[in-house]
């Protein structure tokens, strides 16, 4: 096959969640898709808790009840804890006519799936291939790409070029696009348990826990019925001044009730660790191209967003090439539209991050002078279930309006939920 491809519609870089929904999305409108991922999956990725707006988004791609066989840990709600304070967001607080509940995964499985999608859907799928360089014609249009498979060097031309590939992304480092987001300089030390039985939580089976203390906070997802991810994000300097072993060991002690979660597990890795995780890109579109997903732009794994906000964007970003696809004189106006598509979400979705760090993890401190609440309140269980584009959300205008959380170069919010396009105000 590799041999064979000399030109396709589009190549998608990249077959993580975002890649693998764009890959799906455009080869079920009938383009040729050719998608190529560096590694052979199943392969492991950290990241393991959806979002419920994410059940929406299996609907549209026609796969919800193939996600739903797979045997996912059911996530009914979100449990805080702030030193002894302990407070739980059930994503049934939403309102009526939402999903109340979403998905644990363990991400190898996770992605696999998604990418056997886009390959049913009829895209070709090229695994354990390195795409080395993005090529753009004397206009400065993408054209295609070069990578490298099986030890041979091969070109295939395109209309268009999704980049989904992450930290990875080609276009992201050929047009130096990337900036370092320096509110967010944090670290993150992790490890997946077996032998685990949630029947030891305190709280409700399925949530995923959030514990802050004083130097950052700890994680706990139950991935499968019987292993759990913990994970420590803190500054770097933490970790710089001690290693990521006694970090991850000390932070999660501080914690007692995740270390209730866990009597009786069993380490089934050793302590993983990332770095300098945080950055976004201004420009995430242009002639011929579109970054997708953790390749424009990555933010604290704080509210669980990244999968859900990789898939979005993969879809709208696979969406919009197919229009420009049939009308290329429109590219200009679709592009701009899929920029502030993007950086509406997750400039949304940063600015709830900003929140839980600034209010030293006491989010009502920031909310409750402006009239505004989070316990029982449906329009929180909303935002912090994906309602990132959404007019109606008080909570997301309040955060909008706050300059000081601005991180993107301006843009025109783009309103309208992928998920709930004719959103209505809570009951």
């Amino acid at each position: 096959m590799t041999s064979n491809v000399k030109d396709v519609d589009v190549v998608v870089i990249g077959g993580g969640p975002g890649g693998s929904v764009a890959a799906a999305t455009l080869a079920k409108a009938g383009r040729s898709v050719l998608l190529v991922e560096q590694r052979r999956f199943p392969r492991f990725h950290i990241g393991e808790s959806m979002l419920p707006y994410s059940m929406g988004l299996f609907e549209r791609m026609g796969i919800a009840d193939h996600v739903a066989s797979q045997g996912y840990v059911i996530k009914p709600g979100a449990e805080f804890i702030v030193r002894d304070a302990v407070f739980r967001i059930p994503f049934a607080d939403q309102g009526p006519d939402r999903h109340p509940v979403t998905y644990q995964v363990e991400r190898s499985r996770f992605d696999a799936m998604l990418l056997q999608n886009a390959r049913d859907q009829g895209a070709m799928v090229l695994e354990n291939a390195s795409v080395t360089e993005v090529l753009f014609d004397d206009a400065e249009r993408a054209e295609g790409v070069r990578f490298q498979v099986g030890g041979l060097t091969r070109t295939v031309t395109a209309r268009h070029v999704i980049d989904a590939g992450g930290r990875s992304s080609r276009i992201a480092k050929q047009l130096g696009l990337r900036r370092i987001n320096t509110k967010l300089r944090n670290v993150a030390v992790f490890r997946h348990y077996r032998e685990f039985d949630d029947g030891n939580t305190p709280g409700h089976r399925g949530d995923i826990q959030i514990g802050a203390h004083q130097d950052g906070w700890v994680w706990a997802i139950p991935i499968a019925e019987d292993r759990i991810s913990i994970g420590a994000v803190t500054a770097r300097s933490t970790v710089r001044e001690s290693s990521p072993e006694a970090v991850f060991d000390e932070h999660l002690s501080r914690v007692a009730r995740i270390g209730q979660r866990l009597a009786g597990v069993v380490p089934d890795s050793g302590i993983k660790v990332e770095t300098d995780y945080t950055y976004y890109a201004d420009d995430v579109c242009g002639p011929g191209w579109s970054l997708v997903g953790d390749a424009g732009c990555f933010v604290d794994p704080m509210f669980s967003g990244g999968v859900f906000l990789a898939m979005a964007t993969g879809m709208r970003a696979a969406e919009t090439a197919a229009v420009i696809l049939k009308d290329p004189d429109s590219a200009e106006i679709w592009q701009a539209g899929y920029a502030n598509f993007f950086k509406t979400g997750y400039d949304t979705y940063m600015r709830l991050v900003y929140m839980y760090y600034e209010s030293h993890f006491n989010m009502p401190s920031v909310l409750t002078p402006a009239g505004l609440g989070i316990l029982g309140d449906p329009w929180f269980a909303r935002l912090v279930s994906g309602d990132f584009w959404s007019k109606e959300n008080p909570i997301a205008e309040f955060l909008r309006a706050q300059p000081r959380w601005n991180t993107f170069s301006p843009f025109s919010v783009a309103y309208g939920c992928p998920v709930y396009p004719t959103d209505t105000e809570p009951m």
